[in-house]
């Protein structure tokens, strides 16, 4: 038995059933203050999952009232804003603590799209936050041209993360910064200019990343990233090869595959388009290939597992480094490792990070080789802000918390967990074409049907993505198409939150395919 929140009209009455869907220990009845409330659906549901108990109370919040904070919006800040601004009803936020959310009426939130997979180990984790009091109160900020301790001590423990020889590292504020920096070292070190990336992928948005990233939503019509060519991703779900056993992924795709053991036709045919994009595309000689070990903006993509092993001997052949593209996939995201990269045995050049390396603080980071960090110093280069003090006490304390609190072992099980209980929806709809990832970098790929494959419309993909909102969980989007619903939450969630969740989406997908 069951019970069930009735919230129609604003008003609650409990009422009693068998569950229809039952992921592990998901329950439905009254979820503390944070269901029942006015739904926003175009036809209220009957019941609503329970929300995971929460023992911490967030403040009242006192300030400034929805319609001025969008009326400011819209007079004050850049239209971007207004255009990137999730759900036909915003979202308010006001408070955070761990995986929870709150908005400015007091409506609880289970977070699993972590500000774009930035919050790492939770929203105002209370080690990290105690870490950046102290800092605080200590030094905010100096310079490079400064010797500093905070920044000694970071980089220090940064590089026993990482293999030989990637021990030389760089601090910057964001990924893009990281990225852009690393352009510059791999033509530096190779006296090369042409970079390769995937299409699809996303790697920043400033002038010279924005060449490396290959989404028309994020493009320009302006002349940006010169020397940078998208070759075909590897993607075994949507592209024109896969398989069902070529991903390194706890689900694998739904299409067929007659491959003999240990040998994989897609990957094949993928490093065949790789060649010709070398044959084609770019000078005999490139300066480097850049990869996120899985994409993130992309909608989750991961290739087969062999791919990036053979592309960086073919990179190397013809003089390029090769860059991993961490910012997402880094700090035990994936679960099995600490890095992405590590997860198909291969060791690239250099490595970008940022996002969960300082759990929402601005931070990030170039790690790279002795060599090649030599040919950067042919110049002078300044970052202001890179390597603040405070931002290497956050950063710091992130990777203490990591180990302490066994945040990639949890991200390991509960996302294999949750993928897998995500797959069963994929053979229970019809629209949920693909389910992926590692850890707790997941995808779910939403189609018209899964003979065509073809991305499930953005008109649809609003409704469930309001529906699950409108239930209290907080997901992303991705994918060329949008047609990917991006689940990357912060690593301290439990298999609790995840039983909630899956009732939330299980519901949201079955008042859709009611509606339609």
């Amino acid at each position: 038995m069951y019970k069930v929140v009735s919230c129609l009209s604003g008003r609650c009455a409990v009422l009693t059933g068998q569950p229809r869907y039952r992921p592990g220990l998901a329950k439905f009845h009254l979820a503390s203050g944070a269901l029942c409330q006015k739904s926003a659906f175009k036809y209220p549901p009957s019941d609503l999952p329970e929300m995971p108990p929460c023992n911490f109370k967030p403040e009242e919040y006192k300030g400034m009232s929805k319609e001025r904070m969008m009326e400011i919006r819209r007079q004050n800040c850049n239209p971007m804003t207004m255009k990137v601004t999730y759900y036909k009803k915003p979202v308010f936020i006001h408070q955070g603590y761990m995986q929870w959310l709150w908005d400015v009426d007091g409506r609880r939130y289970l977070d699993l799209f972590a500000g774009v997979a930035t919050v790492s180990v939770g929203h105002c984790h209370p080690k990290v936050t105690a870490a950046a009091e102290q800092q605080l109160k200590r030094l905010w900020h100096t310079t490079n041209i400064y010797v500093y301790p905070p920044l000694h001590e970071y980089c220090e423990k940064l590089a026993s993360y990482l293999p030989d020889p990637l021990k030389v590292i760089y601090l910057t504020n964001s990924g893009s910064e990281a990225n852009d920096l690393a352009m510059l070292m791999a033509r530096l070190h190779t006296g090369n200019f042409d970079i390769i990336t995937f299409r699809g992928s996303y790697h920043g948005g400033s002038p010279q990343t924005m060449g490396l990233t290959s989404n028309a939503a994020y493009k320009y019509p302006i002349a940006n990233g010169l020397g940078c060519t998208n070759t075909m991703c590897p993607d075994v779900f949507r592209g024109p090869w896969g398989g069902s056993h070529c991903r390194d992924s706890p689900v694998q795709t739904i299409r067929e595959c007659g491959c003999a053991q240990g040998h994989c036709m897609a990957n094949e045919h993928y490093i065949g388009q790789l060649k010709e994009t070398f044959a084609t595309s770019v000078p005999s000689q490139i300066a480097a290939f850049f990869g996120e070990p899985i994409q993130g903006v992309g909608g989750a993509v991961q290739y087969p597992k062999n791919y990036l092993k053979e592309a960086y001997k073919l990179v190397r052949e013809r003089g390029g480094v090769c860059i991993a593209d961490e910012v997402q996939t880094g700090f035990g995201r994936t679960g099995t490792h600490f890095w992405g990269f590590q997860g198909y045995g291969v060791m690239p050049d250099m490595v970008t990070m940022a996002k969960g390396i300082g759990n929402g603080f601005p931070i990030g980071a170039v790690v790279t080789t002795p060599e090649i960090a030599a040919s950067f110093a042919k110049a002078s280069h300044f970052n202001t802000f890179g390597g603040s003090p405070v931002a290497c006490a956050v950063a710091s304390s992130v990777l203490d918390v990591i180990r302490e609190d066994g945040t990639q072992q949890n991200a390991l099980h509960v996302g294999t967990y949750l993928m897998t209980e995500l797959a069963k929806l994929r053979d229970k709809y019809e629209i949920i074409g693909d389910v992926r990832g590692k850890g707790l970098q997941i995808g779910v790929e939403m189609v018209k049907d899964k003979v065509s494959r073809d991305p499930l419309s953005p008109e649809a993909m609003t409704e469930i993505f309001e529906d699950v909102k409108d239930m209290g969980v907080l997901i992303g989007k991705g994918g060329l198409y949008g047609q990917t619903f991006r689940i990357q939450p912060p690593m301290c969630i439990t298999k609790e939150d995840v039983d909630f969740f899956l009732a939330v989406f299980n519901k949201a997908i079955h008042s859709y395919m009611e509606r339609k």
